[in-house]
């Protein structure tokens, strides 16, 4: 990640280069924040804080060499590195439930019609081989942000439009939880018509790898559809 915030600065090159710089002192109090928050985050055991104090305080350096334009100039690299930090703890404890459970319900509703009967208690999927348990591993929050992450490469080598950029990193959001509830109902079948012990192992880590890169074709064949609607209305 950081190797394509350099690669759009080298990108951005030329511009930056005529930008005029206006050192601001504000910028020296960003980097005074940053340093607390590395305090903060280490005598308080949040890495989150303490990784991203690094990112405030190189912002502060910006601004107190080169300004506030020039700042505004870098945002979007300088932003893009926020999602190489992992989310804070408490708020990852917050989402992966509901994930969970949305999984679990996406995954009751379709293994019906694939003729497997389903009794859903919360997170755990109780087919007639054995319960099927959707842990926090299986709640999709890691494929959700790296596919969000790959996203947003995605949306700003291949499209100029912003909006268009926008629409696809929020469009990873239900691509990936659709293709983890897909996820496991392939495991509810695999379960049911071939072996329960198949859902572990080499099967079950090689069937993430299999849906995430489906997510990526279907973020893919979106962003095509996009261009091939864009194209059908600017026809005269």
């Amino acid at each position: 990640m950081p190797f394509f915030s350099a690669y759009v600065l080298w990108q951005e090159r030329a511009r930056l280069a005529v930008l005029p710089r206006a050192p601001s002192t504000w910028g020296l109090l960003i980097v005074v924040v940053g340093l607390c928050l590395l305090v903060v985050g280490v005598l308080g055991a949040e890495l989150f804080l303490a990784r991203s104090s690094l990112l405030f305080l190189l912002s502060g350096l910006v601004i107190y060499f080169a300004g506030w334009s020039f700042f505004r100039a870098i945002l979007f690299p300088w932003a893009f590195l926020f999602l190489m930090i992992p989310i804070p703890a408490i708020l990852f404890n917050q989402i992966t439930f509901p994930l969970q459970i949305l999984a679990s319900k996406l995954a009751a509703l379709v293994l019906p019609l694939a003729g497997v009967p389903v009794l859903r208690e919360g997170n755990v999927i109780n087919l007639p081989a054995l319960p099927l348990e959707v842990a926090q591993a299986c709640s999709g929050i890691r494929s959700l942000l790296s596919l969000m992450t790959l996203s947003v490469i995605y949306g700003y080598l291949t499209e100029p439009r912003v909006a268009i950029r926008v629409f696809l990193a929020l469009a990873s959001i239900p691509i990936a939880v659709a293709a983890n509830s897909l996820r496991i109902v392939g495991t509810g079948l695999l379960v049911q018509y071939w072996d329960p012990a198949r859902a572990e192992g080499f099967f079950h880590l090689f069937s993430g790898w299999l849906i995430f890169v489906l997510s990526l074709v279907m973020l893919v064949l979106l962003h095509q559809l996009l261009r091939v609607g864009q194209a059908e209305d600017s026809e005269p």
